[in-house]
């Protein structure tokens, strides 16, 4: 079934679920670095809202009528997901709660737009992410590998239920491990043209892949992978 086929009906309490578990996180900078190019930067980051939680196989059901996860469970992340899909994912629950849409989703990867003025929900950029997953925290993780993050050795070889974990001070569970996050914004585009940033390490990962600072990118229809997920965002 198609988006334009699914019905424009959904449980109120589900929207209002999914209000609830947004932390406003506040404004401040963040020093970064990419070790491939030895760049470093200061982002000013506004405040902004994001989900305690990564968006579960459940809440993705809902929304979407499908199911592309490739281990099963309501309460675990939801993978296996393009960066489109995460977008048109964020577009439909925009719609249904009346909000305006963020993303203008093309046929192809260079016709995505953002729409930065959009009060919709969104991915987080890459520079939200990381300033929320330190949360205050200049070490390379918010706490112990063991007790923060599902990661290659305690995950049994899967994902795990979503916020089983301890959070990180602002709240925000699995932030490092379980599965990696896409993230809004363009890696590259001199390089990699419209490949993603994908951010947080998943459970396949050694310890050394779960760090702040871990970054990846990758194209952003093409590429599904069971450890790789997503989280909401929105504007103030």
């Amino acid at each position: 079934m198609s988006l334009e086929q699914q019905p424009n009906i959904v449980d109120p309490s589900l929207l209002q679920q999914i209000e609830w578990q947004m932390v406003q996180v506040p404004a401040g900078r963040l020093e970064m670095r990419d070790d491939r190019t030895k760049q470093q930067w200061v982002a000013k980051i506004p405040s902004f809202r994001l989900s305690k939680y990564l968006v579960t196989q459940q809440l993705y059901e809902s929304i979407m009528l499908s199911s592309p996860s490739t281990f099963r469970g309501p309460t675990h992340p939801v993978e296996t997901v393009s960066w489109k899909e995460t977008a048109l994912f964020c577009n439909r629950i925009s719609e249904l709660a009346g909000l305006e849409p963020y993303y203008q989703i093309g046929m192809k990867a260079a016709d995505f737009r953002l729409n930065d003025q959009a009060n919709g929900y969104r991915l987080p950029t890459e520079a939200e992410w990381e300033y929320a997953c330190r949360a205050g925290n200049p070490n390379i993780r918010y706490g112990t590998l063991e007790e923060i993050a599902w990661y290659k050795g305690n995950s049994c070889g899967s994902t795990q239920a979503v916020g089983q974990k301890q959070p990180n001070t602002w709240g925000l569970y699995d932030m490092i491990g379980n599965v990696w996050e896409w993230c809004s914004d363009i890696y590259d585009a001199s390089v990699y043209g419209s490949y993603r940033i994908i951010r947080g390490g998943g459970w396949y990962d050694k310890a050394r892949g779960c760090i702040v600072t871990n970054r990846r990118r990758s194209h952003p229809i093409a590429y599904k992978m069971d450890d790789l997920g997503f989280r909401l965002a929105r504007n103030l």
